[in-house]
């Protein structure tokens, strides 16, 4: 039975999550720290934080494993610095934070095209955060590297719900690797690598979460 950390737990891939967690036999206690309260769950630990000023000392910090679903956009974000604090600061601080009081794998919600060197402002966020995550140390490491992600959003995201449209209908035609995503997908991927916790770094790109899910 492990303890996972998870964050980003109220947007879309983590609210999946956390319910696959919570259902889970090998998972023992869920710790989701949020800005705001989450419904109770006998088997959930629910902090209220603010990710700006962690609270380094606390003791639910020990944990076997974290997922990292934090993300947003630029127009929700308001602009690229506060854009790069939700998905590349938050992330790291989580990290080194749950890294210092033992936890040993890590998997991380990153995004198609994650590269520290590419000219696009988004890829190359994803990419650095990617880059600083395999610093940490983690014995197990996975980055998941979903394209457009399907599902309900708490808040609507016009851009891609018409990409969702357009993409759904080319769906049969298209290569697995440009389909739309199931956020639920996503989440079974990132859970059964924080579970199995293989050691090294792991890459998943798109097409594969579409795969068969992997035996935990």
């Amino acid at each position: 039975m492990k303890r996972i950390l998870l964050v980003g737990a109220s947007g879309l891939v983590g609210g999946a999550l956390l319910q696959q967690a919570l259902q889970h036999p090998d998972v023992e206690c869920v710790i989701a720290p949020t800005r705001r309260p989450l419904p109770a769950h006998a088997n959930l630990l629910n902090p209220q934080v603010d990710f700006e000023s962690l609270p380094a000392a606390a003791t639910w910090w020990q944990v076997d494993a974290v997922i990292c679903t934090l993300g947003t956009t630029i127009r929700e974000a308001g602009s690229q610095p506060a854009f790069r604090k939700v998905d590349h600061d938050y992330p790291l601080a989580v990290a080194r934070l749950a890294h210092r009081h033992g936890a040993r794998s890590y998997a991380l919600t990153s995004a198609s095209g994650a590269n520290p060197a590419s000219r696009l402002f988004y890829a190359r966020t994803k990419g650095e955060v990617e880059q600083g995550l395999a610093q940490v140390g983690f014995d197990s490491l996975t980055l998941v590297r979903p394209g457009l992600l399907g599902g309900e959003r708490a808040q609507r995201r016009p851009m891609e719900h018409i990409g969702m449209q357009v993409l759904g209908a080319l769906d049969a035609v298209l290569p697995a690797r440009y389909r739309v995503v199931p956020a639920t997908a996503v989440a079974r991927t990132l859970l059964e690598a924080a579970l199995s916790a293989r050691p090294g770094v792991h890459v998943v790109e798109s097409e594969a979460i579409l795969a068969d899910p992997p035996a935990s």
